[in-house]
């Protein structure tokens, strides 16, 4: 209850401070309603369309209304409603962010533990060093290379696009997200590498571990038993913030292979002055990931018992 009373609040302050800081911008949303030239009653028209000539605390309040509705607004440019454009949108995006994310959890847990086990071997090692070069290697960077070699070169993935249809035609819709996902996965999967060997470490370094192993459990077993929930704790609070910033940082993967994902209905909507789709898409993501951020810190609560434990020392 605590936690949900801070999601609560927490939504309510971002929505607040998107919208002074929209406000705060050069210019006026009626601007994308008017063609160069206008004339005043033009113009004066356009602000009251779009309420931009009310008291700041009046479009405050009508912005805060309209969010207790669940209602985003419709677009200045095509009319049709914000929150059914991002719908569709996230169609494209969601799956690309949760199949990249998927993808750098099976790669990032094996390969963190081996490096930590293994450290004194030679691929252990490497693994470490490979993980640090692809946290250095800018994510757009990586999609420019996988589409030269596996789009240009080999033609086995197009480089870029999304099907008409989109998920009417599944197999075409896949087919065209496997570089975008390899690449998101790639860069995210060498940042979680790290924090697993981190934690991984910290396990083997624990008594608890050592007191299994005098108890006559293997290595492998007490690894497993003990050491896998412990070292989750910390890594869970990790994959809340990498899945968070994945989200965010599609815009430029999205840009680079050109889908028609919510991050370039973002820049469609800057380029475009469209005030209620920007304002839009910055409410969605910003509730997206405050409610990924609840979800791991429950998370969390529930794998170590120490966590609630010490939530309800602080309450009594």
């Amino acid at each position: 209850m605590r936690r949900s009373a801070i999601l609560i609040l927490s939504v309510l302050i971002a929505a607040a401070v998107l919208f002074l800081l929209l406000r705060l911008l050069p210019g006026d949303p009626a601007n994308a309603l008017v063609s160069v030239g206008a004339d005043p009653e033009q113009i004066e028209a356009a602000r009251r369309q779009v309420g931009s000539d009310l008291p700041l605390t009046e479009q405050f309040l009508r912005f805060v209304s309209s969010l207790a509705r669940f209602e985003l607004g419709k677009s200045f440019v095509s009319g049709a409603p914000v929150l059914a454009e991002i719908g569709n949108r996230l169609r494209v995006t969601l799956p690309l962010t949760l199949a990249a994310f998927v993808t750098a959890i099976l790669l990032a847990l094996p390969l963190g533990i081996i490096s930590a086990v293994k450290s004194d071997r030679w691929y252990g090692a490497a693994i470490s060093v490979i993980s640090q070069l692809g946290i250095a290697v800018p994510v757009f960077w990586i999609g420019i290379l996988l589409v030269t070699v596996f789009a240009v070169d080999f033609r086995l993935f197009p480089s870029g696009g999304f099907p008409s249809r989109g998920w009417s035609a599944p197999g075409a819709a896949l087919h065209s997200l496997v570089l975008p996902v390899a690449t998101i996965a790639i860069v995210m999967a060498a940042s979680l590498i790290r924090y697993v060997r981190s934690a991984t470490q910290d396990v083997l370094r624990s008594d608890y571990l050592r007191t299994a192993r005098a108890l006559g459990a293997s290595f492998s077993g007490a690894l497993i038993r003990h050491g896998i929930r412990n070292g989750a704790v910390p890594v869970i609070s990790v994959l809340g913030i990498e899945l968070a910033s994945t989200l965010l940082g599609a815009v430029v993967v999205e840009r680079v292979f050109s889908l028609p994902g919510l991050g370039s209905m973002l820049l469609l909507a800057i380029e475009q002055r469209d005030y209620p789709n920007v304002q839009g898409v910055l409410f969605i993501s910003t509730l997206i990931v405050l409610i990924v951020g609840f979800a791991a810190d429950v998370t969390q609560r529930m794998i170590d018992p120490r966590l609630r434990g010490h939530m309800a020392g602080a309450a009594s």
